[in-house]
């Protein structure tokens, strides 16, 4: 038994690789899917290999027999997919992890399928193929992005079915692998770069036809999470129109071919032209009949009296001001005649009852030297001076009591 490591009592370095090596060798035998990648017999009794996983950036090494290698239904080839049962193996010497395998398998079309089948129950259930999340492709696209293989007749199809639809569209084209064991990767990589791109207005994945195997690269569930994951929409057509992949669920818009995918993206020059035409006789047809309603509406209008012959109105209006003006004159003087009266009638009525009145008939006021009035005898004492007024004036007297007599 070792001791536990420390600082006091470290472990050296064999000690860690032969503990690792353990640990993994009593994993045991175990059952691995994936692509083969790279394939060396190097002419030995040895055959190299690396075994990728095809939905991560992911691979381990594997070496077996020649004879399992060459066993007839293995079907060992780069790309081909496979099932390796094999024991993990650390190799102490260099430090390395590989697989050394006892029996090798081909994955038949129908496994592929199956698995296809699962990722896309997966990806489903994840809501990635959900209506809601497609997008509505541009109208007119200035610049659309083009993920392709090089010199491949899908390139020629979509350019030139496109340009002949609209020459004034530009492309921006990403040439990769579509098919084997690095296409899917290539594919993500150039979709990335044209989803980056703020020109790219949309994005067209094209490949032609080919067996089930040939399309493998656009089932591929990294691929798939690529184009659901891009902010551009994205435009699939891979494939004949009886082919699907899973990018066609997750795409925004699934072409049949290449040459229909070039027909979605871009509208046709002389269709849109017509279009215009139409729409423009429409307008015309529209605005005439229009101007044509309102002239005639116009010319209704001018034959009534009250445009015909404006003057008659205002001669009518011209009586109706003037017997007003009469009428108002004729109640404002009456009313004004009526206020003179009743102001003359007020003043005869003020006259009357004036002190002024009463001293014209012959009255006198005696008042004391402060203005108060003398009701009685008793008020006033001998030698007081008092004023009498009289209808012409006041006249300044005094008290004289005589016999007790003022």
């Amino acid at each position: 038994m070792t001791a536990p490591s420390s600082p006091d009592q470290p472990w050296p370095v064999r000690t860690v690789a032969r503990k690792v090596a353990d640990w993994i060798g009593r994993l045991g035998e175990v059952w691995v899917e994936g692509q083969v990648a790279q394939l060396s017999r190097r002419g030995s009794a040895t055959v190299f290999l690396t075994l990728r996983d095809t939905a991560a950036d992911l691979s381990v090494p594997v070496t077996c027999p020649r004879d399992v290698a060459d066993r007839p239904g293995a079907a060992l080839t780069e790309g081909a997919r496979v099932l390796v049962r094999a024991r993990p193996d650390y190799y102490v010497a260099r430090g390395s992890f590989s697989l050394r395998a006892t029996e090798i398998r081909a994955v038949g079309l129908g496994e592929l399928l199956a698995r296809i089948e699962r990722i896309r129950t997966l990806l489903a259930a994840e809501g990635l193929f959900d209506a809601h999340r497609k997008r509505p492709l541009p109208f007119a696209p200035a610049v659309v992005g083009l993920v392709t293989g090089k010199d491949s007749a899908a390139e020629r199809d979509v350019l030139v079915t496109a340009r002949r639809r609209w020459p004034a569209v530009r492309f921006a084209v990403r040439h990769c692998v579509v098919q084997g064991p690095a296409a899917a990767e290539e594919v993500v990589e150039a979709l990335q770069r044209l989803d980056r791109d703020p020109e790219v207005e949309v994005i067209v994945l094209a490949r032609g036809g080919g067996s089930v195997e040939d399309l493998l690269p656009f089932s591929d569930e990294g691929l798939v999470r690529a184009v659901a994951a891009c902010r551009t929409p994205v435009v699939t057509g891979v494939g004949h129109e009886t082919d699907t992949t899973l990018v066609d669920h997750v795409a925004d818009v699934r072409a049949a071919t290449p040459t229909d995918a070039a027909h979605r993206v871009v509208p046709e020059i002389g269709e849109q032209r017509r279009l215009v035409d139409g729409l423009r006789a429409r307008a015309r047809a529209l605005v005439t009949a229009r101007v044509e309603q309102q002239e005639r509406w116009l010319e209704s209008v001018r034959s009534r009296p009250s445009l015909a012959e404006p003057e008659r109105l205002l001669a009518g209006r011209g009586e109706e001001v003037l017997a007003l003006r009469t009428r108002a004159t004729r109640t404002l003087t009456h009313r004004v005649d009526l206020a003179v009266r009743d102001l003359e009638h007020a003043r005869a009525r003020v006259a009357a009852l004036s002190p002024q009145a009463t001293l014209d008939r012959g009255y006198a006021l005696v008042q004391t030297a402060d203005g108060a009035l003398v009701r009685s005898p008793d008020e006033v004492a001998d030698g007081q001076a008092l004023q009498v007024r009289v209808a012409g004036g006041r006249v300044p007297v005094r008290v004289d009591r005589q016999d007790g007599q003022p």
